[in-house]
Formats: structure tokens, C-alpha cells, sequence
């Protein structure tokens, strides 16, 4: 007969710390390198938005004000910041739960890395989709216009 899962419990042993420490050291590095990427693409955005502006030729070609190219890589930055920032507090929390074995802790760092992994994912099946949606809509194109000639 199956015990009550209210007394089974998981032990985590030294090597398993270790481990779950050198994962927080990485999980870091890769967020501080989110992080500055993050700001690099907002810096650019800025640079590039504002040299559309300044060298403006008169011609609308884009059809958009050039002052407002930055709009689409600040929603870029903001959808990448959240796993970025995911992936940090998973760090912090993980190092605060080693360092004085608190469970609390712990289960704050687990959930993090949940939602980083449920973000990544929800993102690639939105990608996968509007791969679909393109490709679809690419289909129905090339038949429309290989019907016309």
C-alpha cells in the first residue's frame, strides 16, 4: 500500500547541492548576459531610431514615421526580458536556498525556473504557429499566382 503523500519526502544530498549549484552559477551567467543584451538591443533601437529620424530623406518609403522603428524592438525587448528575468531569480534563490537550506527558498527557485520553461515554450508553439500561418499563407499565394500566368 502507497504511503500518503503528505509523509514522502524528498532528501537532497551534497552532491545534488553541488550540482544544483554549478546549474544557479550558469543560470546567472546566462542572465547577466541576457541582461546586457537586452540593453544593447534597446541602445541600438534608440540609435537606429534616432538616425532614421535625423537622416529622413523626405520620401515615405517605410510608410511608418522612422521615429516609431523602435517601437517594434522595444516589444522584442520586452518579450525577451521576462525569461531573462526568470532565469535570475532562479539564481538567487537557489544560492539563498543552499547557503542556509531553506525550503522556502528553494521552492521559490523551482518555481522560477518553472516559469522560464513555461515561457520558452509557450513562445516556440507561438513561433511554430505563425511558421504554419506563413507557410500556409505562402502556399495559397504560389497556387494563386501559378494560376494567373
Amino acid at each position: 500500500m502507497k504511503a500518503p503523500l503528505e509523509n514522502k519526502r524528498i532528501e537532497i544530498e551534497q552532491e545534488t547541492l553541488n550540482h544544483l549549484n554549478t546549474t544557479r552559477k550558469w543560470a546567472m551567467f546566462l542572465a547577466i548576459i541576457g541582461f546586457i543584451i537586452l540593453g544593447l538591443i534597446v541602445v541600438i533601437g534608440l540609435i537606429a531610431g534616432t538616425f532614421l529620424t535625423a537622416f529622413n530623406s523626405g520620401e515615405k518609403a517605410l510608410g511608418i514615421p522612422e521615429s516609431l522603428m523602435f517601437v517594434p524592438i522595444l516589444i522584442l525587448a520586452v518579450i525577451y526580458f521576462f525569461p531573462v528575468l526568470f532565469l535570475f531569480r532562479f539564481s538567487k534563490h537557489t544560492s539563498h536556498a543552499i547557503q542556509t537550506l531553506d525550503k522556502l527558498e528553494f521552492h521559490k527557485a523551482v518555481k522560477n525556473l518553472k516559469s522560464f520553461f513555461a515561457y520558452i515554450g509557450i513562445m516556440i508553439i507561438i513561433i511554430l504557429s505563425l511558421y504554419i500561418v506563413v507557410l500556409i499563407i505562402a502556399g495559397s499565394s504560389l497556387a494563386f499566382l501559378k494560376g494567373l500566368g
